[in-house]
């Protein structure tokens, strides 16, 4: 895979550098508390970032997966935390994957145009993280009647701006036969009551409470293993953007620190003349520098298609910049010092977000566990 940016590419990291410096300050961002600006949300669906990966046929770019690099490192740069992986990226990719092409012309084109975000609900309270269906207590039951649809009973919790989305893509257990099914439920729907909360980033997310939720056949994504590899898939490319994203915030993280350790002064010389801090200063280095070689390593995983194979770099690549985040963001609070508690400076925000970002989509301990599963694919 080529990760050398092409003219187009560049043009479109610069003009969303710039766009991000506008529009997601440290000031806007706090302001906003995690709710969806109509006009920022606007913006990044004119530069095509929300079609990136969305085929031509429905309004999109049809771009490869290194298209994600140069896009959610300038995203995690400026710690945006519009939907952009959760819409563009996630659910567009579970529904181009789950092949219910009537679902995939009414919602790809919105999602590609930001009339419309969609978000995935695949947890459920007592679950961590899984996709497999004989844990999803979530069911789906066929109404008696021949072609009269489902209806959906049960719950999904810590649903990424789930009260944001015009729909959510929900995971949920055939209650007949066991299988699983992916289907598209508008967040307008009757019986559905939603709970939302801020995390710990100044995201949100929600809870989704389903009860006797009917939902017609059309808005059945997929059933069976289709519905599993669909789901499976969008964590996937979801994780993959995340990884771009981490990345980012922790090179704008390194940038503060080092412009910190410079202007401040000590016994009458700047901080970063220090040999003890250098060192840290190197670490950090280092560490942004595994993150960034990483995140390539998992836009690369989407064009394996070996899905053990796909899965095992995924994960490689998210445990590595986890591990990256938690120590650059460690040393940049620490080499703050006091002020590096405080609000008064953006470090917090890049601490929570790089914090919550080991959390999403499968923390260490599920990481580890998936490549201790693929470890047999490596020999």
């Amino acid at each position: 895979m080529d990760f050398e940016y092409s003219t187009e590419q560049r043009m479109l990291a610069d003009s969303l550098a710039r766009l991000v410096a506008d529009n997601w300050t440290l000031a806007q961002r706090r302001a906003r508390q995690g709710g969806l600006d109509a006009s920022a949300w606007n913006a990044l669906a004119e530069l095509g970032v929300l079609g990136l990966t969305i085929d031509t046929e429905h309004g999109g770019f049809g771009e490869t997966p290194a298209s994600l690099l140069p896009v959610h490192l300038e995203l995690g740069r400026g710690l945006v935390d519009e939907p952009v992986i959760a819409s563009g990226v996630m659910s567009a990719t579970a529904i181009q994957a789950g092949g219910n092409a009537d679902a995939a012309r009414q919602w790809l084109p919105a999602i590609a145009s930001g009339e419309a975000v969609v978000t995935i609900a695949y947890q459920e309270p007592g679950r961590r993280y899984a996709v497999d269906p004989e844990g999803c207590r979530l069911s789906a039951d066929a109404t008696p009647a021949t072609d009269a649809g489902w209806v959906l009973d049960g719950v999904k919790h810590l649903v990424w701006h789930g009260g944001a989305a015009h729909a959510w893509i929900v995971s949920a257990r055939d209650a007949g036969d066991g299988e699983p099914v992916l289907l598209i439920v508008p967040a307008d729907a009757r019986g559905v009551t939603v709970a939302e909360t801020n995390t710990l980033d100044r995201s949100r997310c929600a809870r989704l409470d389903f009860k006797q939720v009917r939902i017609a056949p059309s808005q059945v994504l997929a059933r069976g293993d289709a519905a599993l590899a669909a789901l499976t898939l969008s964590l996937e490319w979801g994780v993959a953007a995340l990884c771009a994203h981490a990345a980012g915030a922790i090179s704008r993280l390194l940038d503060i620190t080092v412009d910190y350790l410079k202007a401040r002064k000590q016994f009458g010389q700047p901080l970063a003349a220090f040999q003890a801090l250098q060192h840290s200063m190197a670490e950090m280095v280092v560490a942004r520098e595994m993150a960034l070689s990483m995140a390539y390593v998992a836009a690369a995983a989407l064009g394996e298609t070996d899905a053990s194979q796909r899965r095992r770099m995924i994960a490689a690549a998210k445990l590595e910049v986890a591990q990256a985040g938690r120590l650059v963001s460690q040393k940049a609070v620490q080499l703050h010092g006091g002020m590096g508690m405080t609000d008064e400076l953006e470090v917090g925000d890049f601490f929570k977000r790089l914090t919550v970002v080991d959390l999403m989509f499968g923390d260490t301990a599920e990481q580890l566990a998936i490549m201790e599963e693929t470890a047999g694919i490596a020999q």
